[in-house]
């Protein structure tokens, strides 16, 4: 387990993300609610950049035509073809199966570090 210094935590603010190469592989790191988290910037889908689509939020499980939106600012969509991911665990949020790569992260002496390794 090796822990990669990305940058300050205050260079990543809350609702914001910044992308970040570390040993060859291309991370955004996310401040979600105060949270940091970090995903690989690739898509399983077609390999777009993950990280360059939005950040949002979705519908929520509810009634017959009712439509409940939260998880606001906990989603990434791919700019590509719109598939969704959580930020907090990287699994999609169509199939148990598709997910995108998340790594750990660990805030030291106010740097946002990467875990890689684990």
């Amino acid at each position: 387990m090796t822990l990669f210094p990305v940058a300050a935590a205050s260079e990543i603010p809350v609702g914001t993300r910044k992308v970040v190469e570390v040993e060859g592989r291309s991370i955004g790191i996310y401040n979600v609610h105060g949270e940091y988290f970090a995903i690989h910037n690739y898509c399983p889908h077609q390999g777009a950049e993950l990280c360059r689509g939005p950040v949002c939020g979705t519908t929520l499980e509810s009634g017959v035509y009712e439509f409940i939106y939260g998880r606001d600012q906990e989603i990434v969509r791919c700019p590509w073809h719109g598939w969704e991911f959580d930020l907090k665990t990287g699994k999609s949020l169509f199939s148990d199966k598709v997910r995108a790569r998340k790594y750990p992260v660990q805030i030291t002496d106010g740097q946002v570090c990467v875990v890689i390794g684990q």
